[in-house]
């Protein structure tokens, strides 16, 4: 193990250098599992749609880290009494609250491993982490899974205004070259506060939630839900269900040991043992790339071409609108892909695709943030805002998706 002594600080681009706070967070940093992170895109594909967004998942886990260390001090300096252990599990439950993401963030757990969300992935790792260093990492845990008598803890973890959303939309601001995300979020965890055991916002801080709630909604439609990038991950998706599906029916696809590991067995939360969390160690984004440019070359038109579109950015045309799609637009776009190259009407469906996207900047129904004014009263931020629009947020906007070939495919 390298010796903490010798790096006590990292330089990040957005906030300059961040203190390692401790011998624990070092030694989790380090850590092959940890380390991974570095091979694991924050934002998927959407490199694809902005050039610069090739930052990661520790990137991210870093900047959270600091922005906690932020928080904690700001509460501490309000007279909230926070033990140096509460603090230590808090610095580790936001480094490794993401630890559980595979390759290009989302994909994995939507394509070949079965009913297990990156949470659930991060729970096993943080457990297999806890067994190594002799059970240092048992508070962290029950803060990460809510389970600890003090709530407003998590909340600083997971929450409607938490570490990790205030570290993300910054920095995926700052890499994609989008303004409209760049809140200010040390004003942000300077504004906090703890009222019967919730966190709470200081109401002077108020113009800078709205302004988090907008840059919110903003960057899911300017970003997140940008319409290109949206296309690529679900050819993403299609490409790994497709590889699983070639690889169930007995033929070899050349990939990664890790990675062929998990296209030959059905991996779900039942089987999901610490030797599949090793073998899930292994997958980065590079498993994924390497496989796609072999299966560029493979016999199967499906495989073939979905790793082509990807590879070359030569992906598939989307149209977007308030209303569905009938069903008979959709079939008919079958039809003519199954004529041009002779397909079944499932393989054709890999191609010609609908779905929906969901925007909604913020919930009333749980994990409200609240306003703390001058006199002790809690006002929701909805409520309390002179902005209009923050009720308008809290609806959930849906859109509808048609993906299909363009013409000179």
């Amino acid at each position: 193990m390298k010796n903490p002594s010798k790096l006590k600080i990292i330089n990040d681009p957005i906030y300059g250098f961040i203190t390692i706070p401790g011998k624990l967070l070092f030694q989790l940093i380090n850590d092959p599992y940890f380390q991974r992170l570095r091979r694991i895109s924050q934002m998927g594909l959407s490199y694809l749609v902005f050039p610069g967004a090739h930052h990661t998942r520790f990137h991210h886990a870093l900047g959270a880290m600091s922005l906690m260390q932020n928080a904690v001090q700001t509460l501490c300096n309000k007279g909230i009494k926070i033990s140096e252990e509460e603090k230590e599990a808090l610095y580790v439950a936001i480094l490794l609250h993401d630890i559980g993401h595979g390759p290009f963030s989302h994909a994995m757990e939507n394509s070949i491993v079965e009913g297990v969300n990156h949470e659930h992935i991060s729970i096993y790792f943080m457990e297999a982490l806890n067994r190594k260093f002799e059970g240092k990492l048992t508070l962290a845990i029950s803060i990460f899974k809510d389970e600890y008598d003090r709530k407003f803890l998590h909340q600083l973890v997971s929450g409607q205004l938490d570490m990790d959303r205030l570290d993300y939309l910054r920095r995926d601001s700052f890499y994609t070259g989008v303004p409209e995300g760049n809140i200010n979020s040390q004003r942000l965890t300077a504004m906090l506060n703890v009222k019967n055991d919730n966190l709470v916002v200081d109401y002077k801080g108020i113009y800078s939630v709205e302004k988090f709630l907008i840059a919110r909604r903003l960057m899911y439609w300017q970003v997140y839900l940008h319409k290109t990038g949206v296309v690529a991950e679900q050819l993403l998706l299609r490409l790994l269900k497709r590889a699983k599906q070639i690889t169930q029916q007995g033929i070899n696809l050349p990939a990664s040991s890790a990675l062929s590991f998990f296209l030959k067995n059905k991996i779900d939360a039942r089987n999901f043992s610490e030797e599949v969390l090793d073998t899930f160690a292994k997958l980065d984004d590079t498993d994924i790339i390497a496989a796609m440019k072999v299966w560029s070359e493979n016999d199967d038109f499906v495989l073939r071409n979905l790793s082509l579109m990807i590879l070359n950015r030569n992906l598939l045309k989307i149209k977007v609108r308030s209303t569905h799609f009938s069903e008979e637009k959709i079939l008919a776009k079958k039809e003519n892909f199954m004529k041009k190259y002779t397909l079944s009407l499932e393989e054709a469906s890999f191609f010609v695709f609908t779905g929906a996207m969901e925007n909604q900047a913020y919930r009333t129904d749980r994990d409200n943030i609240n306003m703390l004014t001058k006199s002790g009263k809690i006002v929701d931020v909805a409520a309390a805002s002179d902005q209009l629009n923050l009720e308008a947020l809290s609806k959930t906007v849906i859109k509808y998706y048609l993906c299909f070939p363009k013409n000179k495919y």
